[in-house]
């Protein structure tokens, strides 16, 4: 910890370049123009749990990217924690939702980890991102071209780079 850290009592931020990289990503138009995605708060909440879902999955592939896993994660809960307050939400049951938020995106992550391996996010996401209803079929298929493709860029981003909040 830095002297000026120690002496304003701010703590560090790991992974925070990381995961306001993804809430980038998370945010693009197109996911919510060409993929159909829901332009509400379920359906950012959604987008951005995909888009951290294929970091998740990335970092999981080797023992170096196990701590940034766990600060990346942290770092969606502490972001949930301050919108669910921003929205009115109070103290006694923001933490109930954010258990649910944190089962949600446990959910999806092996949904989508499933998917991954068996090449198809179709059913993945219709279930969780579309929440069951299935829009176009182009528009499904919008979405899990582009997380695929993100997938398939992150096995070449090494965790130093991740970190840094160099999505591909």
């Amino acid at each position: 910890m830095g002297v000026m850290q120690r002496l304003f009592g701010q703590k560090p931020q790991p992974a925070l370049a990381l995961y306001n990289a993804v809430v980038v990503r998370g945010r693009e138009p197109h996911w919510y123009l060409d993929g159909a995605v829901p332009d509400t708060v379920d359906g950012r909440f959604d987008m951005i749990a995909a888009v951290l879902a294929m970091v998740l999955l990335r970092l999981e592939t080797e023992a170096a990217g196990a701590t940034l896993s766990a600060q990346v994660t942290e770092r969606f809960v502490d972001d949930m924690d301050g919108q669910l307050r921003e929205i009115g939400i109070g103290d006694i049951v923001v933490g109930k939702h954010i258990g649910r938020m944190m089962a949600m995106l446990g959910g999806r992550l092996g949904a989508y980890r499933d998917g991954v391996a068996a090449g198809d996010l179709g059913p993945a996401l219709i279930r969780n991102l579309y929440r069951g209803a299935a829009p176009d079929p182009l528009a499904v298929a919008h979405v899990s071209t582009h997380l695929m493709g993100l997938r398939e860029k992150l096995a070449g981003v090494s965790v130093a780079r991740l970190t840094n909040g160099d999505l591909p």
